[in-house]
Order: C-alpha cells, then sequence, then structure tokens
C-alpha cells in the first residue's frame, strides 16, 4: 500500500510539478512559443491529454526536467477549477453594446467584419471579468491613501493583465489623459470622452467606480486610466481573435461566430485565463495547460535584433532554452535553486527592460536594478516548493504519511508571473527590494484559497537596507527604523527613548516614506500618541516631501482627514493646525486641501468641522505657471463633491457663508446676467449669483459639469436653480440621464429650459447626440406635454426651411374595373353589409390588391371614427379607378383613411395620405398627427413624422 502510494505520489509529481528550467531536452514540453528555434523542441498545440514518461521520473538529480502534463483520466485535477471561489457577474456595465461595436471600428484593421450581436454580448461578458480584476485590486491598492489615482490604475493593470497587453492599455490611457489635459480651452462645451478621443463614457466608468466603491475618493484621472484600459482590452482581445486561423471567411470578409471566439480565447495564454470566471487570475497557460511566453519576452528574437547591430550579449540556444524553462518554472525543490532561478531571470529581464522599455518586463523604471530581499526569496519558495523533488536525493528519507495536499498543476503560475506580479507590486511603493509582502500579495492573486490583508500605510516596511550605503549609515538607518517601530507600537511611555533613536531631526525625522511619526500616528487615529507627540514638540504643519506623487505637501491634517479621524483632526485644529493643510495665503496650490479630501469622500462631520475653522470651498488645484495644468486637474470642493454624488455635503458648501472677497462681476457679465430670461428660483436662491462674483460662476459650472458627466443629475439641478446657465453639454447629459432613469418631471422642466442656451452654445453635439436623443424621448413618450415641448424644440432646430417633399407609389398593374361598377350589383359576387346596407364588389379585384383584401371579413375587426360606408366607398374608389386622381378626400377623414390603406396593405394609398398629412403639419397639429400614428401603430408613419418635424 506505501509502495502504492508512493508511485502515486511520484507520478502525480511529474505530471503537475513544473520546475522548467536548465538541461530538458528530453521534457516533454514546457512552451508553445519557444524563444529558440530548434527543430528538435516538441510542442503540442492542445496539450494536456498526453503522458510523456521519462528518464526523470526514475532518476532526478534535480528539477531541471519535468513533465508538463496531466492525466486525461484525472477528473480530480481537471475539475479542480471548478472548486475555486468565483468573480462577481457584474449585472450593470459603464457601456453598451453600441458603444463596444463603435469602439472595435476605431481600429482600422477590425473595420473588416460585422459581429454579430451575440459575439459582442459575449465578448462584454469576458471583458468585464477583466475590469473586475482590475478594480479589485485598484481597490486593495487605494486602502493605502484612501484614495484611488492613475497610479493605482496603473499598478493594477500591470498587475493583472500580461506583459504585453499591459502595455498597450497604458499607453493608451496614457495617450487618453494627455489629450484630455491639452482640451482645456473648450473643456465645458465637450464630453470627457470626446475630449480624451475614447468612445466609451468617462463619467460612466467614473460614477461605476464610485459605486463599486473602489475607493473612498476616485480622481478624474483614474476613471480616465480605466476607461481607456478597458476600450484597449476590446479592441486587444478582438484583434487576436481577428488575427486567429479560426476565423472564418465568407468571399473574403470574415465571419466571427461564439465558437471562433471561444476557440481563440482558449488558445492564448495572455488572454485566457484573464477572462475565466475564478477569482485567482491564472496566468502563463492556455486552456489545454499549455505554458508559453508573451510575445515581448521572445528573447531569440530580441537576440537577432541585437545581432543585427552588433550590441548586447550573443547566447547560444542552449543559454536561451535555459532561459526559457527559467522563465516557466511552477515548482522548485530548494531556496538555493530558486534564488539561481530569480537571479538568472531578473539578469535578462533588466537589460532587455533598458534595450526596449516598450515591452513592458517587470522592472524599475529607473536605472537602479531592483532586488528581492532574502525574506522574500523564502516566501516565494514557500509557495513554489515541491517535497516530491527532494526525494530524489538518496540522502532524504521520503515522507510515509502526507499532511498536505499539493495544488495541481492548473493552478501553479510560472516563475515569470511571480516575478511581474510582485515587481509591481514594489514599483508601486517606489521601492527597489521586492519584500515578502509583494510576494504574498502576489499569492493571493494568482493562487486559488490564499489571502492576505492590503498593505497598510504604517512605519514596519518603511526602512530598505540598501546596499549602496556604508556601514555606519545603515547602522543609523537600523536605529531610525528601530524609532519608528517603537512609536508605532502606541505606548505612549516609549516616546522620549524612541525620539533619541530618530537621528538629528528627532521627532520630526523622516523615514524613507517621508513621513514623520505624527503622520503615523494620524494615519493610525491613535489620539493619544499624537498629543504626546505635540507635547514633545512635533511640527503640527511638517508637509509630506515628492515620494508619493498624490500625498506630496500633505501634512499631519491631510492624513487624518484621508482616514477619516474626526477626534484626530479636531485635536490638530485645536492645537492651531492650518486649516488648508499646506497652502500658504496668495500661494498656489498644487495638492489637494483637507476639504477638499472630506468633500470627494462625502464626509459631512469633516466638512462641517473644516467649514466652521474656516476651510475655504472654493480652494482648487490652480495651474502652473499659467501654462500647463498641475497633475490634479483643478476641482475645487464644490467639484469634488458633485462629481461623487454627494448631495448633502455639496449643499453644506453652498449653505457656507463666502469670505470677502475683491473679485466682482465685470460689467459686461452683470449686463449679460441681467438681459437673461427670467427663471422662477427658490426664494433663498434669488440674487445669490450676483453677490458670489465671478470666481463663484466659475466654481460652480465646473462642478456643474462634472455632476451632469457623471449622473449625478439631483446635483446639477440644484446647481441651476442658483442661476448658473446651461451649456448645451451639460443639458444634453441630464437629459440623457432623467430619460434613462424615467424622471418625467425633470424631462418636462430640462426640455422648457432649452431656450435658455445661448445659440453660441449651439455645437455639433446637438446633432450628432441631441437630436437623435430627443426623438428616442420623442417615440418612447406617452406624455403630450413632452411631446408638444420636443415640437417647440424641433421647430426651433429645423429654422424657416421648407419640409422636404415626398413623392408618390406608383401603384402596381393588377386587375382594373370600370368604375361604373363600383358598389354595382351587376356582376358583383361579394357582397358586404356595412351599418346594415349592402355594398357590392368583385373578388377579382380585391384578390390582386392584396392579401389583406383577399379576406372576406377582414371589417369585422376594423373599428374606426368616421362612418364606414365613407371609409370603405374611399378605398373601393381607389381601387376601381387604379389610382388616387380621382380621390377627394377632407381634411378631418385624412387620418382614418391612412390607417385603413395602412390595414389593407394599399402602399400607394398609404403614401398618398401621409402627403397630404405632411402638407398640413404645423407646430399645432403635428403632436396629434404623432399621437395618432402611434396609436395606429404605424410605426413607418411615425418616424416619417418625426422627421419632418
Amino acid at each position: 500500500m506505501a509502495g502504492k502510494g508512493k508511485t502515486a505520489v511520484r507520478t502525480l509529481e511529474d505530471l503537475t510539478l513544473d520546475s522548467g528550467y536548465g538541461g530538458a531536452a528530453d521534457s516533454f514540453r514546457s512552451s508553445s512559443v519557444s524563444l529558440c528555434c530548434s527543430d528538435t523542441h516538441l510542442s503540442y498545440a492542445h496539450g494536456g491529454n498526453y503522458w510523456h514518461l521519462t528518464e526523470s521520473m526514475h532518476s532526478r538529480h534535480n528539477s531541471l526536467d519535468t513533465v508538463n502534463t496531466v492525466l486525461a483520466e484525472d477528473t480530480e485535477i481537471l475539475e479542480c477549477s471548478g472548486q475555486c471561489a468565483k468573480l462577481p457577474e457584474l449585472e450593470d456595465v459603464p457601456w453598451s453594446l453600441g458603444e463596444v461595436e463603435c469602439a472595435l471600428r476605431k481600429e482600422e484593421e477590425l473595420c473588416v467584419g460585422n459581429p454579430s450581436r451575440e459575439v459582442l454580448d459575449k465578448l462584454s461578458t469576458l471583458v468585464s471579468r477583466a475590469l473586475v480584476r482590475v478594480a479589485r485590486e485598484a481597490q486593495r491598492l487605494s486602502l493605502r491613501y484612501a484614495k484611488c489615482t492613475k497610479q493605482e490604475i496603473q499598478s493594477a493593470i500591470k498587475m493583472v493583465l500580461s506583459w504585453t497587453i499591459s502595455v498597450n492599455c497604458i499607453t493608451a490611457a496614457l495617450s487618453a489623459l494627455s489629450l484630455y489635459n491639452m482640451s482645456t480651452g473648450d473643456k465645458f462645451s465637450r464630453g470627457k470622452s470626446a475630449r480624451c478621443g475614447l468612445v466609451f463614457s468617462v463619467g460612466k466608468f467614473f460614477k461605476w467606480m464610485v459605486d463599486s466603491r473602489v475607493a473612498l475618493r476616485v480622481h478624474e484621472h483614474a476613471a480616465i486610466y480605466l476607461t481607456a484600459c478597458v476600450e484597449s482590452l476590446f479592441r486587444e482581445v478582438f484583434c487576436r481573435l481577428h488575427r486567429s486561423a479560426l476565423v472564418e471567411k465568407d468571399n473574403g470578409i470574415p465571419k466571427f461566430t461564439l465558437e471562433s471566439l471561444e476557440q481563440a480565447i482558449n488558445n492564448d495564454s495572455e488572454i485566457w485565463g484573464l477572462l475565466q470566471p475564478y477569482q485567482h487570475l491564472i496566468c502563463g497557460k492556455n486552456a489545454s495547460g499549455v505554458l508559453s511566453l508573451p510575445d515581448s519576452l521572445n528573447l531569440h528574437r530580441d537576440q537577432q535584433r541585437s545581432g543585427k547591430g552588433g550590441e548586447g550579449v550573443v547566447y547560444s540556444q542552449a543559454d536561451l532554452r535555459t532561459l526559457e524553462q527559467s522563465l516557466l518554472a511552477t515548482r522548485v525543490g530548494s531556496i538555493a535553486e530558486l534564488t539561481d532561478l530569480v537571479s538568472r531571470a531578473m539578469h535578462h529581464l533588466q537589460p532587455l527592460h533598458i534595450k526596449n522599455p516598450s515591452n513592458g518586463t517587470p522592472v524599475h523604471q529607473k536605472s537602479s536594478s531592483v532586488h528581492w530581499e532574502p525574506e522574500a526569496l523564502y516566501t516565494l519558495c514557500y509557495f513554489m516548493h515541491c517535497p516530491q523533488i527532494e526525494w530524489e536525493n538518496p540522502n532524504v528519507e521520503p515522507s510515509k504519511v502526507t499532511l498536505q495536499t499539493e495544488r495541481p498543476f492548473l493552478v501553479l503560475p510560472p516563475l515569470m508571473e511571480w516575478i511581474r506580479v510582485a515587481v509591481a507590486h514594489t514599483e508601486h511603493r517606489r521601492s527597489f527590494s521586492v519584500d515578502s509582502d509583494d510576494v504574498r500579495q502576489a499569492a493571493r492573486l494568482l493562487l486559488p484559497g490564499v489571502d492576505c490583508e492590503p498593505r497598510q500605510l504604517k512605519a514596519d516596511d518603511c526602512f530598505c537596507a540598501t546596499r549602496k550605503l556604508d556601514a555606519a549609515s545603515t547602522e543609523a538607518k537600523f536605529l531610525q527604523d528601530l524609532g519608528f517601530r517603537m512609536l508605532n507600537c502606541g505606548r505612549t511611555d516609549l516616546v522620549k527613548q524612541a525620539v533619541n533613536l530618530l537621528g538629528p531631526d528627532g521627532i520630526n525625522s523622516m523615514s524613507e516614506q517621508g513621513m514623520t511619526p505624527l503622520m503615523y500616528a494620524c494615519v493610525r487615529g491613535d489620539e493619544a500618541m499624537v498629543q504626546m507627540l505635540l507635547d514633545a514638540g512635533a511640527d503640527i504643519n511638517s508637509e509630506h516631501p515628492s515620494v508619493y506623487p498624490e500625498t506630496r505637501q500633505g501634512t499631519p491634517l491631510t492624513f487624518a482627514v484621508l482616514h477619516g479621524h474626526v477626534p484626530v483632526v479636531q485635536l490638530l485644529l485645536d492645537n492651531r493646525a492650518s486649516v488648508e493643510g499646506a497652502l500658504q495665503d496668495g500661494a498656489e496650490n498644487y495638492t489637494e486641501t483637507p476639504l477638499q479630501l472630506a468633500s470627494a469622500a462625502g464626509n459631512f462631520e469633516l466638512v462641517s468641522l473644516l467649514l466652521e475653522r474656516g476651510a475655504d470651498p472654493m480652494i482648487g488645484t490652480m495651474y502652473r505657471n499659467g501654462i500647463s495644468s498641475a497633475p490634479l486637474g483643478d476641482m475645487n470642493s464644490y467639484s469634488l463633491a458633485a462629481s461623487h454624488g454627494h448631495r448633502n455635503v455639496f449643499r453644506k458648501l453652498l449653505s457656507q457663508s463666502e469670505k470677502e472677497k475683491g473679485d466682482v462681476l465685470s460689467l459686461e457679465e452683470i449686463l449679460a446676467e441681467s438681459s437673461g430670461p427670467v427663471e422662477k428660483r427658490p426664494p433663498q436662491a434669488d440674487g445669490t449669483l450676483l453677490r458670489t462674483g465671478k470666481a463663484k460662476l466659475r466654481a460652480l459650472r465646473e462642478a456643474m459639469y462634472h455632476s451632469a458627466e457623471h449622473g449625478h443629475v439631483d446635483i446639477t439641478i440644484d446647481i441651476r436653480s442658483l442661476g448658473v446657465p446651461w451649456t448645451l453639454h451639460t443639458w444634453l447629459e441630464s437629459l440623457r440621464t432623467c430619460f434613462l432613469q424615467h424622471r418625467r418631471p425633470l424631462i418636462q422642466g430640462l426640455l422648457k429650459d432649452f431656450s435658455c442656451i445661448q445659440e453660441e452654445e449651439y455645437t455639433e453635439e446637438l446633432i450628432t447626440h441631441g437630436l437623435p436623443l430627443m426623438f428616442q424621448i420623442l417615440r418612447a413618450s406617452k406624455n403630450e406635454v413632452i411631446s408638444q415641448q420636443l415640437s417647440v424644440i424641433f421647430t426651433q432646430c429645423y429654422g424657416p426651411f421648407p419640409i422636404p417633399k415626398l413623392t408618390e407609389i406608383k401603384r402596381k398593374q393588377t386587375s382594373r374595373l370600370d368604375p361604373h361598377f363600383l358598389n354595382n350589383k351587376e356582376m358583383s359576387d361579394v357582397t358586404f353589409l356595412v351599418e346594415g346596407k349592402p355594398f357590392y364588389a368583385h373578388k377579382v379585384l380585391l384578390f390582386t390588391a392584396s392579401a389583406r383584401m383577399s379576406s372576406v371579413a377582414v371589417l369585422v375587426d376594423l373599428v374606426l371614427a368616421t362612418p364606414v360606408t365613407v371609409l370603405l366607398q374611399l378605398v373601393m374608389q381607389y381601387l376601381y379607378c387604379g389610382g388616387t386622381e380621382s380621390l377627394h378626400i377632407r381634411n378631418t377623414e385624412i387620418m382614418e383613411l391612412l390607417s385603413a390603406a395602412k390595414f389593407f396593405q394599399l402602399e400607394a394609398l398609404q403614401r398618398h395620405c401621409e402627403i397630404i398629412c405632411s402638407k398640413n403639419i404645423t407646430t399645432e397639429t403635428c403632436v396629434d398627427i404623432y399621437k395618432h400614428a402611434k396609436v395606429r401603430g404605424n410605426d413607418n408613419k411615425a418616424c416619417s413624422i418625426t422627421h419632418e418635424i
């Protein structure tokens, strides 16, 4: 029994535990994309269904040989993924299928072919999983500083997406953000997506991030990054499908099906695991379990390029093969083996990144290289260690009892993915060394059933024993680190001893993160320690240096507000901390003030406290030198509260009495305001705008723009009630939101306000987005007031030009009788009983007129207001006379005759009636005509009438 168990364990080890490096010439398979041009390298595209018995199963001197396969009959291993936790399925995604189709057609290569709605829907579902993965990682990273910026999104992209795809997505995000920052001239008259050159709505993504609680505070640049990333990811996946040989072609045009989409994804190791529904991220493998390197790590291709240029080191095929196996290793037997693997991989990846940064290899952006701390290697060895490999050593006695279940090969990531994710965490915290927590964070993402807490902002990880320091400097760093740890433990009786260890700056010493002890205490919310540090002489207004770009110039009050510690904020303000943070009187602000941070988080208590202490809601991030905008944009507290949808906070900011300022309205602006249309406003808002001045007008216009973009229509209406003028874009976005939310009273109010928009505000957006939206509302609305309001807007937009004429439809030649036989009993073979009177007709004429006319009992279900005798007389007169020339139709009969013509399928008569209606259209009658068309179910006529309107 023991022998059988040992054999089974050895077999499982050879089948599922891959070290994958070194002299593996007899390995069955290690990569479907080899770095070497060797014909002897075996590769199976479908993989996972073959079992090759190698000598390494009997004699393994190290873990260089491996069998990278799974037994087909081993259902426990093959179905292991079904037992893993799954990602939450999104019910609502921040895009539509129409936007997906438009985004795909932005790429010239993807304009060929027309994917079906089923394909687009499936693609949308798959990419939504990638969105969830990126958002989950960004959510964990945002906990550190309690806000999500573009840095968190960029780092999350690097962690979740492969090297090649992440570079493409980040490039697209950077391009979108650059366009956004350069379009400052007309920033309130165009949507954020249009300013970024994107199809997907940045406002929808921002609102989705807030609703999903990615962070308490979401910066608009983070939303731009995420929007551009997802849009680029759609094109990336579809482009790989387009290039797939599995796509069928119809007359040379690609024909996309669900089967071809599934097969293309299953064969791609860079996107298959990304789009799976499991919480853990499967990397470096396709659906068959075949390990492969991404295109960006094709070392053979880069060596050929280097060889032609005469630069770089030329490696032999054996060296390239060894490096390939090092990157694809999934198991190791010892810490020494792992150290050699990591060293070899990092040695080759970093020079490659320096030569070609666009390949996205996970190396620090600066010249200094990233190194691995010993604790990080031991932690990584814990997750990659394979005890069965040690059994090959004759000096080691195999275990007779197995207490742990080995993870199957299907869930084991290769070493290159461990490096990619761990180094991404290292880069995010601006460090040059990978520590054990970076590895644990990578394990949480890559392995099923593994979890750990997010990295917190604390002094425990503030010290790095860099190798560039001498012994004395390193000793001083260790002592300073000990002092920070003593203060971090929360014991107030150790403050004096800890200060002696911090260095020459004493209580105001800064860690490598740029944090003082007081800042760390404010982050923790340790009120007693804050008081002790203040009593010990800590600088209450010390500023955070430029280590982390999103918290530079942050003060202790800034960090207390970031983490929402109201008692600590109260204590700092009582000790005369600057309520505006690092902002000096009269100076420009390049960071966010405490009030801005509290407003973005929607913390009503903090906002009220800061306002009571004199915080100014008008302060935003100013322009740098009057030329370019600062990285955080110029959003003030009004805009941040409005963009996040915190209506109560926004109203609190508005209620705050404004400080005396010398900024007043110019004569031109006063005249413009006084000459505008008089509107009914709430009593408390009368005259407010004229008293506040143009600075507040600019601030509220910006807040109105962001609230409209993000779908917070209630806040937008509140701002409008203060007299802030509409722009066409904010009006259209508010109208779109109200329509989607079915808020009919607000739609009526918005339509009434259209006349307040100045004609110089009209842009191309009115034609491309505005009119289609209003026609959509007209089709869906059953409210007469809304229909009349829309008719007024259409009339105003159409102008005094004549209505295009409709042309008659020539009637097809059919059987024809002399008009003498109309309602003539002579030779009649059909008799209708109408209103108790007989009406005579002839079958030969009725049967050839239309399919509907051939039925004898069609009049039974017809209910008309016009007397049926007169109506039937007109229809029969049209049939017997062979045209409309002899018809004399009254205006009171035209609508019923039109319905009858549609019912009897008489197209020429129907068109003749529509022409008469179009001639009678006025602003007074158009709504009635449209309503009649909708009631009668005449969709074509309704569209025609709306076009004529």
